[in-house]
């Protein structure tokens, strides 16, 4: 079996045929840019690219995307062509050449203003059932290319399922006000309660979608670490975070406290992977108890993976304000 992944030279796509590669697959990784991971060298608007790309291709992981920090830097237009049209272009060429699995790397930022609920309100518990509400243009290209999946999946019977990760970038959150309140591992070490991802447990999702996909028509899956809270705690979640994690995982404050860091005072969301785990027979490894386990000994916080592919950047210069652009 030959899979094609994309955005092979970007952060997942290394990760993806890295790993494919350890396993002795058959792969071949395309980008629009060069790199020690990327065979064939061509963007995904490219419509003869693609087919030519296509041809043997029985698996695609589709990762190539514009991401939100290029929403500053790049016109809406851009967002269009790589986003939709690329997956378009992806999806005809794998459906005409009989792909039996087709594994879309979508992100929670479909789910946009869903994730914020008014002040007063308890956290928004992050479902695969929460309607989405993109707030910019990377939202709605990503909420496109998913009904352009589900689209191929009804009228082509190209069996797809679309994964909406959570956060596992390795720079800095665009966030100012974060960046200078807590120190990044501080930041990541926290967002493991409810809005991220280890790369390594990322990977194990898209190879377990694509074994999935042959015999499933379509499903989406939020891909996210497991939160050791309930929806039971929805009442203190947002007012009271500490307390809860005291609860659940009182030895952090220890760890933390021997890194002068500091644990968030509320959260507003929490993505659930409760669907990928029990359809998809995901067992993610990196959560915030094995975080803390880490910390305990002082080791890395981040998988080998992780850190073996380090940081990728979104653009070739930095800006005034960090890597980015975009507040």
């Amino acid at each position: 079996m030959t899979v094609l992944v994309t955005g092979s030279s970007g952060h997942l796509g290394e990760a993806l045929v890295r790993t494919l590669r350890t396993q002795r697959r058959d792969v071949v990784g395309i980008d629009i840019r060069p790199g020690a991971f990327t065979h064939q060298v061509g963007s995904i608007v490219d419509r003869f690219f693609v087919g030519r790309c296509m041809k043997g291709v029985t698996a695609v992981l589709h990762a190539a995307t514009l991401h939100k920090p290029h929403v500053a830097t790049h016109d809406r237009q851009a967002f269009i062509d790589v986003n939709v049209t690329g997956t378009l272009n992806l999806l005809e060429e794998a459906a005409a050449a009989g792909v039996t699995a087709f594994v879309y790397t979508s992100s929670t930022s479909v789910f946009g203003d869903a994730l914020v609920p008014p002040p007063g309100e308890p956290p928004a518990w992050i479902t695969e059932d929460i309607v989405q509400v993109p707030k910019n243009i990377y939202g709605v290209t990503k909420s496109a290319a998913e009904d352009l999946c589900q689209l191929f999946a009804r009228n082509h019977s190209l069996r797809v399922v679309v994964l909406r990760t959570s956060r596992f970038f390795p720079e800095e959150d665009d966030n100012r006000l974060t960046r200078e309140t807590y120190s990044d591992a501080n930041v990541k070490a926290n967002e493991f309660l409810y809005r991220r991802v280890d790369i390594e447990d990322v990977v194990s999702a898209h190879l377990l979608a694509a074994r999935h996909a042959t015999s499933a028509g379509f499903s989406k899956y939020i891909i996210s670490a497991t939160t050791p809270f309930t929806r039971d705690d929805a009442a203190i979640l947002r007012s009271d975070a500490p307390r809860l994690v005291r609860r659940y995982v009182p030895d952090y404050e220890t760890e933390f406290a021997r890194r002068g860091w500091a644990m968030i005072p509320g959260i507003d969301r929490v993505y659930v992977n409760d669907k990928a785990r029990a359809e998809l027979g995901w067992q993610p490894r990196h959560d915030f108890r094995t975080l803390v386990a880490r910390l305990r000994v002082d080791d890395d916080i981040r998988s080998p993976l992780a850190r073996e592919i380090g940081s990728k950047g979104y653009h070739d210069r930095i800006f005034r304000d960090g890597l980015y652009p975009v507040e």
